[in-house]
């Protein structure tokens, strides 16, 4: 079948089921039938797979989990690091490229969220009618995972507030990049 025969732009499982019909209905021999069928089996088997096909819409309990369990796994090993700390101390001396390393953190997380394509991901209900819940979720979760498991581990006292909070940021970033993808791999509740 042509293009120009009334197919639309954007091809569901349904065109193809049925495009998989036409042809095995023109093939002639029982072999090729059985390969289309085995072809339809297939399609039909990855069409019910969680992982494929599957739009992310909502941000839930689970999500949030997920994107906790990825700031972690990601961000242990920043967490015991002591680079962190001189990365943190630079931060603290040169504003701006605090600031840059923060916008990259969520550039990061908005890039694998919505750009990268290994899921797609759809933004519903944004706050304030603009800003997208799941990056800020994501951040959230990021940044209090980091200070809070930095300051139960001791590795900061918050004595030098500005200082410890560079600091927190440089782990920050390790964990936002994990939780944004722990959030989207595994898929939405």
């Amino acid at each position: 079948m042509s293009a120009s025969e009334g197919q639309p732009d954007d091809p569901t499982l349904d065109d193809l089921y049925e495009q998989l019909e036409a042809l095995e209905e023109t093939v002639d021999t029982a072999d090729e039938r059985t390969e289309v069928r085995r072809t339809r089996r297939l399609v039909h088997r990855l069409s019910h797979n969680a992982v494929v096909g599957k739009v992310i819409t909502q941000f839930t309990r689970k999500d949030k989990a997920e994107a906790f369990v990825g700031s972690v796994v990601i961000g242990m090993p920043m967490l015991v690091e002591d680079g962190v700390f001189e990365i943190g101390r630079f931060l603290a001396a040169h504003p701006l490229a605090f600031l840059a390393n923060l916008a990259m953190a969520v550039g990061l997380v908005v890039g694998i969220l919505y750009v990268a394509d290994f899921r797609e991901v759809q933004i519903h209900n944004p706050y304030f009618g603009v800003v997208p819940r799941r990056p800020v979720w994501v951040c959230g979760i990021a940044f209090a995972t980091a200070a809070g498991l930095m300051t139960l581990w001791g590795r900061i006292a918050w004595d030098e507030p500005w200082v410890n909070l560079c600091q927190v940021s440089v782990v920050f970033t390790a964990m936002a990049l994990g939780g944004s993808l722990g959030d989207i791999l595994p898929g939405e509740s």
